[in-house]
């Protein structure tokens, strides 16, 4: 079934995956971040007291299902993640474009930093998986890979439907 919401400008369909009924939040999420590949990764700026400070981040997920993502350590926001590693990673539903309030979305709250030595190879290759392209960035520029270890999740699936989520619960989640 799929429901209509009208803002008095654009009719937007929520698609039939937005409906909790049957889905799980967490399911949702993962599949929203699976589907994206492009979102705002805040971190904490060094130099301006604690201030936000927001960056365009390709991500792709990890096996385990954190977000994994490929920066030059010469880069604004791997320099405030070395001062200070918290972070949230917000990821919008891109088919929600004409009325992004309607759209499902995420904000994912955690701690970003390179991965263990045994790790890097599995995370360099997922990431890797979904940018075929950025194998050249490794060579270049002293980029790295980091990942988000997620912590807690706020999820929005449009008007009205809302929560979070713990981090268990995100990786146990099913993509639909």
């Amino acid at each position: 079934m799929r429901r209509s919401y009208h803002d008095g400008r654009a009719r937007v369909e929520r698609p039939p995956s937005y409906d909790l009924r049957v889905k799980r939040p967490a399911d949702l999420v993962r599949s929203l971040l699976t589907r994206e590949r492009n979102a705002v990764l805040s971190t904490i700026e060094r130099g301006s007291g604690g201030q936000p400070f927001g960056s365009l981040a390709p991500f792709a997920l990890s096996p385990a299902g954190d977000p994994v993502f490929l920066f030059s350590t010469i880069s604004e926001h791997a320099k405030n993640l070395a001062s200070d590693p918290r972070a949230s990673l917000f990821v919008a539903d891109s088919r929600a474009r004409a009325n992004p309030q309607a759209g499902a979305r995420v904000t994912l709250l955690g701690r970003v930093a390179a991965p263990p030595p045994r790790a890097v190879r599995a995370e360099r290759d997922a990431y890797l998986a979904r940018f075929p392209e950025a194998e050249e960035y490794l060579s270049a520029h002293r980029f790295r890979i980091f990942v988000l270890a997620v912590e807690r999740v706020r999820w929005i699936a449009g008007f009205g439907s809302m929560g979070w989520i713990a981090r268990e619960e995100l990786l146990s989640a099913e993509q639909l």
